[in-house]
């Protein structure tokens, strides 16, 4: 199929940009890599009026290291991030993850931001920045503000981004020196999209967890934080049993959905069994140098 008729803006600043999308009434959309926005154009899914391209704003593809943060710019492609040293050295959850998402066509053109805003619930990047206490920036006409994930990502292919706003940049947490940090992620194929995935963070003192994360994606309608599950980890030593009692408490807190690729129970099935899995990982990993804000 081909898309509706749309009128095309060459964006040369972020002002440009934001005040194309104004003057769209409500009816624009970003361009950035475009692999999600781009088939659901052809499919009409989505019919823009105004299609707003951000692809040559200069500085807007760049992943910086500030104040204990990683930023990535708004055409931060996904094979910068999974490629990028300081991702590698200071976020090694987040370079891990990175080896999951979708395969080579779409990481040389899609970005890290675009699958934020895009927020599918079977994405990496949204889990990600969830379970990193990620802040997304936003400009519009009106000046800039900034927005924590967990208030950012709404629900399934929805955010709170307004019509005439665009994402310029999300900063990520950089976990703590000697933090450990699992990621588990279960597809048919890979680079297929997640039936379920898991990420941790915790780190160890005086032999117990501490500072616990655990977030999940492809169980509900957006990526999830467990801080039920979390606290009930928090201060009690790693051992199997804390981990078989924390995939129970999160079973019990999920509800998935059956469709053509897994039923609920399977889902729910599958989110313990790679909890126990990621929750055993990372504390196998606390105290080794896999991050920091050094």
């Amino acid at each position: 199929m081909k898309p509706a008729r749309f009128d095309y803006v060459h964006a040369e600043s972020i002002a440009h940009a934001v005040e194309a999308l104004a003057g769209a009434g409500g009816d624009g959309k970003v361009l950035a890599g475009g692999q999600s926005l781009m088939p659901m154009m052809n499919f009409r899914l989505v019919k823009p009026s105004v299609l707003v391209d951000i692809n040559r704003i200069p500085g807007l593809d760049c992943i910086t290291h500030e104040a204990g943060v990683l930023r990535l710019g708004a055409l931060v492609r996904h094979r910068m991030t999974a490629e990028d040293g300081l991702v590698a050295r200071h976020i090694p959850v987040l370079h891990a993850a990175m080896k999951h998402v979708a395969h080579l066509t779409v990481r040389n053109r899609g970005t890290f931001c675009g699958s934020v805003c895009h927020a599918d619930p079977a994405a990496e990047m949204p889990m990600m920045t969830l379970l990193l206490d990620g802040t997304v920036h936003i400009a519009s006409p009106r000046g800039d503000r900034t927005m924590a994930a967990r208030d950012f990502l709404v629900g399934s292919l929805s955010t709170a981004l307004e019509p005439d706003e665009m994402v310029v940049a999300v900063d990520l947490a950089i976990p703590e020196d000697g933090t450990g940090w699992a990621f588990e992620e279960f597809s048919r194929r890979h680079g297929d999209y997640a039936l379920a995935a898991v990420a941790v963070l915790m780190a160890r003192a005086d032999g117990r967890m501490r500072n616990v994360r655990i977030a999940m994606m492809g169980i509900a309608d957006t990526a999830l934080r467990f801080a039920d599950v979390e606290a009930a980890l928090e201060g009690r030593e790693g051992t199997p049993a804390a981990f078989d009692e924390a995939a129970a408490l999160l079973q019990a807190a999920i509800q998935p959905n059956s469709d053509l690729n897994a039923s609920a129970d399977y889902r729910r099935h599958l989110a313990g069994a790679l909890a126990r899995r990621a929750l055993a990982e990372a504390w196998q990993r606390t105290g080794e140098a896999t991050g920091g804000t050094a």
